[in-house]
């Protein structure tokens, strides 16, 4: 039985007390239940744990405290715990073991436990009410490298430190469905069906905002420009085979008349109608002129067919010939066998330019419109006409309530390579006579088709982007006929 140590006052009331008392005269403390002061203060080495877990539980060892040396540097002295708590009870004295966590080099605190008790073994796991702690291994030999010790966080809803552990689902956010498109303005919150974001309300860029497409040797570019709410543009790119085996390219650009209703459905439409039919006759062997009107006629009665079907809104629109029903233009190009086809109603152009820039380009389409008819009665000049405000005012149209349909067609032999530049007039607008489209079209157009395209687009949108961009590209290559042949560049077939 060991001594119990000599006590002044009473540890519960402070009553001073005799030498020999084993009771409290005043409150009956029973002062056999005190320990003894411990003879020194726990410390934790962080370059020596092992000497002093085994100097707390007996151990020999060659400790600081024991052979009256300095201790180490880097020893961590654990401060002496309060006597007292604010209901007069003595407070509980934490040893290093008995808490949770790392010290600075990343070391489990672990080891010093209840007298009598030794450290867990390294293989063991140290429970600390609702942790887990690993047990401190043995200390690694000299020049050993040192355990990769595991990440820790003190956030409640860090990933867990088991891999097989399940995260909680009260702090994991909801999965996202595959698909969903973040916010570019926030850039953290989800957009919902109707094209706001979720978190932020910003409306998103429409997916016909800004598009782009290359296809072998034609490539298109459509912007919705600077002002429009909306793109009413749309192109369609692709190619085909002939009977023989030789390649069709084909580009189709669409404008979208702003009057009307639904004018980016009428684009839309009439574009990948016009492509579909032009698809399924040239591999036929129908003449590419006769397709391209065939293409053009196709795409009127799918634009005509909007008129009978409810819009976005609701709006019902009669079956017959209803008043501002959707409208759009359409020019297209068929490059086939040394054969250039062009066909459009409307406003939307198409522009020849020769690789060679010392050979004349030249515009392929005439408009539908009020200013081409003054100038083609003699009444104004194209300056003149084009200046007016009623210049853009079309006069032919695809549409439930245009007049008798004339598709134009037209079919050319270029004598030399060159680049087709199909457009609306969103592009023209900035460069409308054929020596502006061609000092913009970069020299090297006929190799890069979608830069080029680009090019174009920038150049509209540099100059205001008052209207819908789109524009298409197909490069058109021949063999060279000899430095002697000038004189047309570019004749009716």
């Amino acid at each position: 039985m060991s001594q119990m140590h000599q006590l002044s006052a009473c540890p519960s009331c402070e009553e001073p007390l005799d030498s020999g008392d084993l009771f409290c005269g005043a409150c009956g403390y029973d002062l056999s239940a005190v320990p003894p002061p411990p003879d020194d203060h726990p410390t934790l080495f962080i370059n020596g744990a092992q000497a002093a877990l085994d100097a707390a539980a007996g151990a020999p060892s060659a400790a600081p405290a024991a052979t009256g040396r300095a201790a180490p540097s880097g020893a961590v002295d654990w401060p002496t715990a309060a006597e007292r708590d604010s209901t007069d009870t003595p407070a509980p004295v934490h040893l290093p073991g008995e808490l949770p966590g790392l010290d600075s080099t990343g070391v489990p605190l672990s080891g010093h436990t209840a007298a009598g008790h030794r450290p867990a073994p390294a293989t063991a796991t140290a429970s600390t009410g609702d942790f887990e702690l690993p047990a401190p291994a043995a200390p690694a030999a000299a020049g050993a490298a040192r355990p990769s010790v595991p990440h820790v966080t003190d956030h409640p809803s860090a990933e867990p430190a088991d891999p097989a552990e399940p995260a909680d689902p009260r702090t994991v956010p909801p999965a996202v469905p595959a698909g969903t498109k973040l916010c570019v303005a926030c850039r953290a919150g989800h957009v919902d069906t109707d094209g706001y974001c979720e978190n932020c309300g910003h409306a998103q860029p429409r997916e016909r905002d800004h598009l782009e497409q290359e296809l072998d040797s034609v490539a298109a570019v459509s912007d919705r420009g600077l002002r429009h709410h909306r793109n009413e543009d749309a192109f369609a790119v692709s190619s085909a085979a002939l009977p023989d085996g030789s390649p069709a390219v084909i580009a189709i650009v669409c404008d979208g008349v702003s009057s009307a209703t639904r004018p980016d459905e009428a684009s839309a439409a009439a574009s990948a109608t016009a492509n579909e039919v032009l698809l399924a006759a040239l591999p036929r062997g129908t003449h590419p002129q006769q397709a391209m009107h065939e293409a053009i006629v196709a795409a009127a009665e799918a634009v005509n067919l909007l008129a009978t079907r409810p819009g976005r809104a609701g709006e019902h629109e009669a079956a017959h010939r209803a008043q501002n029903a959707p409208a759009c233009t359409i020019v297209g190009a068929v490059v086939a066998s040394g054969l250039l086809v062009i066909g459009w109603v409307g406003d939307s152009r198409a522009y020849w330019v020769p690789d060679d820039r010392t050979g004349p380009p030249a515009r392929l389409t005439e408009d539908d419109s009020w200013a081409a008819q003054m100038v083609a009665a003699g009444l104004m000049n194209e300056a003149e006409a084009y200046a007016d405000e009623r210049a853009h005012a079309i006069t032919g149209w695809l549409g439930a309530d245009a007049y008798e349909l004339e598709p134009h067609t037209a079919s050319f032999k270029p004598d030399r390579p060159g680049v087709v530049v199909v457009c609306t007039d969103g592009l023209w607008n900035y460069a409308e006579s054929p020596q502006e489209m061609a000092r913009v079209l970069p020299p090297d157009a006929a190799g890069r088709p979608l830069h080029s395209a680009r090019v174009l687009v920038g150049h509209a949108l540099d100059g205001g982007g008052h209207d819908n961009v789109t524009v298409a590209l197909l490069p058109f290559a021949v063999p060279h006929q000899g430095a002697g042949s000038g004189g047309q560049h570019l004749s009716p077939a």
